[in-house]
């Protein structure tokens, strides 16, 4: 069941009464959900369900079901499964035919989807980005990659506030400065704010204005248009000032869809060419 990523107010009377006639409730953190039930006047039995331990617990969790134990399932904030545990339970319960149903409520990325100002559909939820760069952008190419062969679709992340801004920057880098984006923090509290503007601008903003808070972002469909050599180009040389000609390159050919043996082909060139330039 949902519970508030934020404000204790959107938690819903469906979901109040379930967790009264629980006879468990797994959650992430046990003292963030008695917080919850402790403001609702809740008494019920909580244990922990996360991602270290989920794969152990889940046999016998399952076995608890099968004999009649009523468990409810909830996260930290908003919906269990999206980027929050519980997706090995479900389906563990659905092998065992064990009836299953969903209380729904808040959801901090279709929250910030109808804030954005974005293109509400298609939209495609894509978790937490990696939290290395290197890895970071390989999955952005790969995204990029899908959008050449034809993906239209508003992108949804979380992220983290201390990795924001250079989140922001390696999305510039791989789709582009000028492409549509939104920031969605503090979302139903008190501090709530969404920024719109061009990727490249936010990433510059958040850079001198380090963020607080849980965090999503949004980055606008891709206008369809087919890759050039310029852009190819323009693309390796990006990429070339922080990468490898190896590296460079797969991440060009990923985001270009285009043969990765072509792409180094021209990637080796571009870096003789910068080299030559350099030279006195």
């Amino acid at each position: 069941m949902a519970t508030p990523i934020g404000n204790l107010g959107d938690f819903s009377p469906r979901a109040a009464q379930a967790l009264a006639e629980a006879d468990l409730v797994l959650c992430e953190d046990t003292r963030t959900t008695a917080r919850l039930l402790s403001e609702n006047s809740i008494s019920a039995r909580t244990e922990a369900l996360h991602e270290h331990n989920e794969r152990q617990r889940v046999p016998a969790l399952i076995e608890r079901l099968q004999n009649g134990t009523r468990i409810a399932l909830v996260s930290d904030a908003g919906m269990p499964l999206l980027s929050d545990p519980g997706y090995r339970l479900v389906r563990a319960a659905i092998e065992a035919d064990i009836p299953l149903t969903v209380i729904p409520g808040p959801n901090a990325a279709l929250t910030a989807l109808v804030l954005s100002g974005l293109p509400p559909h298609p939209f495609m939820f894509v978790g937490f980005p990696p939290p290395r760069s290197a890895a970071r952008k390989e999955a952005f190419a790969k995204l990029h990659a899908a959008e050449r062969a034809g993906l239209a679709a508003t992108l949804i992340w979380h992220e983290a506030p201390h990795r924001l801004a250079e989140t922001l920057a390696d999305m510039a880098e791989i789709f582009g400065p000028t492409r549509p984006c939104a920031v969605a923090r503090e979302l139903t509290k008190r501090f709530e704010e969404v920024k719109r503007a061009p990727v490249a601008d936010l990433a510059a903003f958040y850079a001198e204005t380090p963020p607080r808070g849980e965090i999503t972002v949004l980055l606008g469909p891709a206008e369809a248009e087919e890759t050039s050599a310029d852009d190819l180009d323009t693309t390796l040389r990006s990429l070339l000032e922080t990468h490898s000609v190896k590296d460079a390159a797969a991440l060009a050919a990923t985001a270009a869809g285009l043969p990765r043996r072509t792409v180094y082909t021209r990637a080796l060139e571009l870096a003789a060419e910068r080299k030559a330039q350099n030279q006195p």
